[in-house]
């Protein structure tokens, strides 16, 4: 009854400190007059003066806007917004017929996906700056990112997964991302009543290799577990390295009502997968082949033109089959965030309903495992005894624990959803340190290099899901929300609010100087293999091919080439192929015809986009130029003439004053 009635008392507390902020609120007017609990110092710590940068990049997933949004640290400003499983009209992704593909799934072409968690490769559990990898939950994908261009160059879709939430969590060398299911199915898919979830459901646990050159993903093995649901993951660092972690709830299987039958039993598991093991039956010839349907799709940057494969099968691992390949470490209660902390020797769990946080000690699990000492099993998974692998306890925190970061000091951060509250507290003694709010409602937090064995620090960054009262109204959606605190001292300190993209879930912050170095700044005509590519004005032209058109077009301050077309037919098929004969990096332009039905293209430096227009009647068509490139950006325009379909126009096309060529 001590802690139902501590918990209660947390609860209260939460939501009398919520009540006194929301109604101190409404005062607010639109005078300037309200300064909120920041003074001047606060400010000044974020303040980036005109033309300085900022120390830290921040990559912010958009939850269901599907993309990645770049901030910089500390000013909140945005940088960019990264397309990466929706379709994007400002840069064309999706629309144009190179990026079309990066789309493409076992369900056919699937513009949208709920982004929740990117991660930043890294080498020797440090992030390195390479690449961001980021999860579609709804139709199971994982994306790469290349950072020396912030343009998504791969998508793989992940087999036998019924939400992609547990992922894309990484070893500290990226040898493998991590992709946990969050709802068991059937494996292989098959026609089940739902009822006979316990008996015919099981989850998947993925591990997709990277190369280490190319960062070209693929699905390595995936191992066959019981049917529950997995939440995230967090892979071992250091003495850790080798395993991965996944957290799990519903043990009940229920099917139904989840937030009431999924929340009975005390405990529920975070399963401990042993990676290098399973690569040694992998070559002892332990996995078996199971028949799978899933799409593999990447961006040549030679032919700047993504291409899909399909896949058929997948090795899979089912512990039944290899002792010692996973182990389940009883973890109260329906327990969400898993974070191993850098040194690797523990192993934070997040109870949503519970009052402490868990964090278990890797050393004593081997320990455990050597004695073998069992509380049973779970459909045939060896479960350790709680009292075993534990490391310790951090006592009465707060209310709603979700996820916890790391310093390089030694110290772990906590986010709480109820008490709406980031607890700091100290690695090995759990002795509860400091405490600040947010406004309000978070989910996960950020620390730069907070999940590596290397964090970096100085900050950490709330990731909010209310934000009532804290901008301007703009209607019933209100913006998601950022805070920003500095922890280089003693005490934390809320220095910024920042409105996000969508819904953010996590993030990941890294030093600029450990990407922008890396960043391409000059892209070489010669480089450009596309198959449509026009290295000159003098080779543009206009080739028929039945009902097809291919417009061999060039872009440049401040025209196209050629900039008239005429002896268009209605029902024909226009390729517009648009090579940008500029290199600098800074120099991309835009190109939109009236009436396409897709987008425009925003074409980068070097590159050649190319974008389908099929026209419905007869007249006369401007195009232009999107993209302000030039004093002359308005004069970077031009006319297609359409014909009726059977018509005797002569097809033709020029520049300026030259003459029309047939």
């Amino acid at each position: 009854m001590k802690n139902h009635s501590n918990q209660l008392q947390h609860f209260l507390l939460g939501l009398l400190a919520v009540s006194v902020l929301v109604l101190s609120g409404c005062g607010k007017t639109n005078q300037g007059a309200n300064t909120g609990a920041l003074g001047g110092n606060a400010a000044s710590k974020t303040y980036v003066a005109p033309g300085q940068l900022d120390e830290f990049y921040a990559f912010m997933s958009g939850g269901f806007s599907g993309q990645v949004s770049v901030y910089g640290l500390p000013s909140g400003r945005l940088f960019k917004v990264i397309p990466v499983f929706a379709v994007d009209g400002e840069k064309g992704y999706g629309f144009n017929e190179e990026t079309k593909p990066l789309l493409n799934t076992s369900h056919g072409f699937i513009p949208w996906d709920d982004a929740h968690h990117p991660n930043l490769s890294q080498t020797n559990g440090e992030t390195d700056g390479r690449w961001l990898f980021i999860n579609g939950n709804n139709t199971p994908r994982i994306a790469r990112i290349d950072l020396s261009t912030f343009e998504t160059v791969e998508t793989i879709e992940i087999p036998n997964s019924g939400g992609n939430h547990s992922s894309p969590y990484l070893t500290q060398n990226t040898e493998y991302l991590m992709a946990g299911t969050r709802f068991s199915v059937p494996i292989p898919q098959k026609d089940v009543p739902i009822s006979s979830y316990a008996q015919n459901f099981q989850g998947a646990l993925s591990f997709i290799s990277v190369n280490k050159e190319s960062g070209e993903m693929d699905v390595a093995f995936q191992v066959l577990m019981p049917g529950i649901d997995y939440d995230l993951a967090s892979c071992g660092k250091n003495q850790s390295h080798g395993w991965a972690f996944f957290t799990s709830y519903n043990s009940e299987q229920k099917n139904s009502l989840l937030e009431v039958n999924a929340s009975q039993n005390d405990k529920d598991f975070v399963a401990a997968i042993n990676w290098k093991k399973a690569e040694e039956y992998i070559a002892q010839g332990k996995a078996k082949e199971y028949p799978a349907n899933y799409m593999h799709n990447v961006y040549n940057e030679s032919t700047q033109t993504a291409t899909s494969t399909a896949k058929k099968t997948v090795k899979v691992l089912n512990p039944a089959d290899c002792p010692g390949l996973v182990y389940l470490l009883p973890t109260p209660k329906s327990p969400h965030g898993v974070d191993v902390n850098p040194t690797g020797e523990y192993i934070a769990c997040s109870g949503k309903l519970s009052a402490d946080i868990t964090v278990h000690s890797f050393a004593n699990m081997l320990k455990a495992i050597d004695n073998k000492d069992f509380d049973g099993e779970f459909q045939g998974i060896p479960v350790l005894k709680f009292e075993s692998v534990l490391g310790g306890v951090v006592k009465e925190p707060g209310l709603g624990p979700l996820h916890t970061e790391y310093d390089n000091q030694g110290n772990a951060y906590t986010s709480f959803f109820i008490s709406s509250e980031i607890v700091k507290w100290k690695v090995g003694t759990w002795e509860v340190l400091d405490r600040v709010p947010t406004y309000y409602s978070i989910g996960h937090l950020m620390v730069p290099g907070g999940n590596s064995a290397k964090p970096q620090g100085k900050y950490v960054v709330a990731l909010n899901k209310i934000t009532k009262d804290r901008y301007l109204p703009t209607g019933p959606e209100l913006t998601q929300s950022a805070q920003l605190y500095s922890i280089d001292g003693s005490k934390m300190e809320l220095l910024l609010d920042f409105p996000t993209v969508g819904e953010p879930h996590y993030a990941q912050g890294i030093s600029a100087d450990r990407i922008v170095p890396k960043s391409k700044q000059f892209f070489k005509l010669s480089e450009n293999k596309h198959p449509y590519m026009v290295p000159s004005e003098k080779e543009t032209k206009v080739v028929r091919e039945g009902n097809n058109l291919h417009v061999y077009m060039t872009t440049i301050r401040s025209h196209f080439a050629p900039d008239n077309i005429e002896g268009v037919k209605v029902g024909d098929k226009v390729y517009f192929h648009v090579t940008n004969l500029e290199q600098d990096y800074d120099v991309p332009h835009g190109f939109a015809v009236m009436g396409a039905n897709n987008g425009e293209l925003l074409i980068m430096p070097g590159q050649t986009e190319t974008l389908v227009w099929e026209p419905k009647k007869e007249g006369v068509f401007p195009m232009y130029c999107t993209d302000f490139c030039s004093a002359l950006h308005q004069e970077m325009q031009g006319y297609i003439r359409v014909s009726a379909a059977g018509s005797a126009t002569a097809l033709k096309w020029w520049l300026g004053e030259e003459k029309p060529v047939q």
